[in-house]
């Protein structure tokens, strides 16, 4: 364990900055910050209230236990009333996954040669993904609601569930969650055949002393890192009911170039894996056009040429499409905690229409939306279909809204609240290139959503991910009552590493809260480069991503996109 002074914890972590308007100083204003914070919940044990993983130092740096962050009220939408803590109700209580990654890092399918033009092309931690899920299952296996103590109704995983949606990839996803063995290996089944024993300079080669680009850095030899990060290990399993919705990284390779295409796809399941690139030219090229054009990208990786391995082929390699995403998740085989389905359901068996609602407590409805395009690119948008399925949806649980002129309308209907989960946020779908099976439907960027959950004041939240930042965003309607809030949160696979538990109260006003509390996996800060049991491989995974020579600590953000208490008018 390294022993910091709270004033170098505080300038590590960011907070200091943000404290820095209280009375006193940065420390003595964040010991009273949570200090209150903590008065006002029922039990912050083991989430980021109560202590958050710090790394100081220069070269590669260690993980320390750092001082939690405090509740952070937010009142954009509405006013917070004095003495409610009193008064409030728990109304619902969850947990967001999102982005977790489970990557299959010896597939000859990646690109891990992009990764000095596309930071996530290759992660230096990424063959410890199933370790670091895992032992985020085990840490919200051991929780409750951290201010109203309400067990959680359900956990939903907003999308990249996989990184490559690769069969392999999906069948990790399913036995993290439900429970069982899980193998983090493919190919050869006793040894490891990925970037990182090539002893190629541009990856970091942990077994061995190759002057590679990470050890320049400062990155460390770990010599029995692959060897056991490929071990056969168990995961408990959610105890909870779990949801999921589908992502880009979960339709389409690498997350960008469209699925189905014959040349592209047999490159999963071929023994050739290319390990570099013949010129950097050549290889930002083609990151650009992946950025911009897909099908421009699959003509150069076609062409691509460059340093090559044979590797061992593997058919469980193999792409899934949405319709066996689909049936993974209605095989009874994986209905684990439940519900059967996990969402979907008989509308969705043939893999076209990926969206859904289910009951998330009594009186509040949940949606969950399919935002990917399937005709390549990162970022999403709706088909129309669906655009409109949603309006119906809201309409129905709806006495009043407003129409698309802003005229209020009366209804019969019974009132519910609504929380909306998709994949993409608000300003991550400008992707509107016509859906390749359905070219002449009409697609609906962000803005256009937003605009129709404005017309409805039954909607609290939209919760999402995609964009590996932790960002909350008020979105202000028409009237107070027409306004709601956008909850992103950061990705398990580019720190922070970090889930969210979200709470639902009413708070006997008029008014609603949602309190937002950030969770980090359940395995020590510290631990030993030769660990070899599934939660030390989980520290390490978490370790060696914060020290990524492509880490970004802006996807932390703010202070007021962490642990929060998002006010908001009670519509009903």
């Amino acid at each position: 364990m390294v022993n910091l002074s709270r004033r170098r914890l505080l300038q590590a972590t960011g907070v200091a900055g943000a404290l820095g308007l209280l009375p006193g100083t940065p420390a003595q204003a964040l010991d009273r910050a949570l200090r209150e914070t903590i008065k006002r919940t029922v039990s912050p044990l083991g989430t980021t209230l109560e202590t958050v993983g710090v790394a100081t130092g220069t070269g590669y740096r260690r993980l320390t236990a750092g001082p939690g962050w405090p509740l952070v009220v937010r009142g954009d939408l509405a006013a917070a009333q004095s003495g409610r803590d009193d008064r409030r109700t728990a109304l619902t209580s969850f947990v967001q996954f999102t982005d977790l990654h489970l990557i299959d890092a010896q597939s000859p399918a990646r690109v891990e040669y992009l990764h000095p033009f596309i930071s996530s092309a290759h992660r230096p931690h990424e063959t410890l993904s199933t370790q670091g899920a895992t032992a985020l299952v085990n840490r919200v296996n051991r929780l409750t609601g951290p201010y109203t103590g309400r067990a959680f109704d359900f956990v939903l995983c907003t999308g990249d569930n996989t990184d490559n949606h690769e069969t392999i990839e999906l069948e990790w996803f399913m036995r993290i969650l439900n429970g069982g063995t899980i193998t983090p290996n493919t190919g050869d089944a006793s040894a490891f055949e990925g970037v990182q024993n090539s002893r190629a300079t541009l990856y970091w080669n942990p077994g061995d002393s190759t002057a590679d680009m990470y050890k320049a850095k400062g990155f460390p030899q770990m010599p029995d890192l692959l060897a056991n990060a490929i071990k056969p290990f168990s995961s408990p399993g959610l105890n909870r009911p779990w949801f999921s919705v589908f992502g880009n990284h979960d339709d389409s390779v690498q997350g960008t170039i469209p699925s189905g295409l014959p040349l592209v796809d047999d490159l999963y399941t071929s023994g050739i894996k290319i390990e570099g690139f013949s010129s950097p030219a050549a290889a930002e090229k083609l990151a650009r056009a992946m950025r911009t054009s897909p099908l421009s990208a699959v003509k150069q990786l076609l062409e691509f040429s460059g340093p090559i391995r044979h590797v061992t082929p593997d058919s469980r390699r193999k792409p899934f499409s949405p319709k066996q995403y689909v049936a993974a998740h209605r095989d009874p085989a994986n209905t684990g905690p439940g519900p059967v389905g996990h969402g979907f359901g008989p509308a969705n068996a043939a893999g076209k229409d990926l969206y859904y609602t289910f009951q998330v407590a009594p009186g509040i409805v949940g949606i969950g939306m399919d935002t990917t395009n399937r005709a390549g690119l990162a970022d999403g948008s709706l088909g129309d279909g669906q655009f409109k399925w949603i309006e119906r949806t809201l309409q129905a649980g709806s006495s009043r809204y407003y129409d698309s002129k802003g005229t209020l309308v009366r209804t019969s209907a019974a009132d519910t609240l609504f929380i909306l989960f998709s994949h993409h946020t608000s300003d991550s779908m400008g992707n509107t290139v016509p859906d390749p099976a359905n070219i002449f439907e009409k697609r609906h960027d962000g803005p256009a959503l937003v605009a129709l959950l404005n017309r409805f004041p039954n909607v609290v939240a939209w919760v999402n991910g995609h964009t590996h930042h932790n960002a909350i965003t008020a979105h202000r309607g028409a009237t107070p009552a027409q306004s709601f809030w956008e909850i992103n949160t950061a990705s398990h696979t580019d720190y922070p590493h970090h889930a969210r538990v979200i709470e639902l109260t009413d708070n006997g006003d008029g008014t609603l809260s949602l309190f937002t509390t950030l969770i980090e996996s359940d395995s020590p800060y510290a631990t030993d480069f030769g660990a070899s049991s599934p939660t030390g491989l989980a520290s390490l995974y978490r370790e060696i991503a914060v020290n990524d020579i492509h880490a970004d600590p802006a996807r932390l953000g703010g202070p007021a996109d962490l642990n929060t208490e998002l006010v908001l008018a009670k519509p009903f």
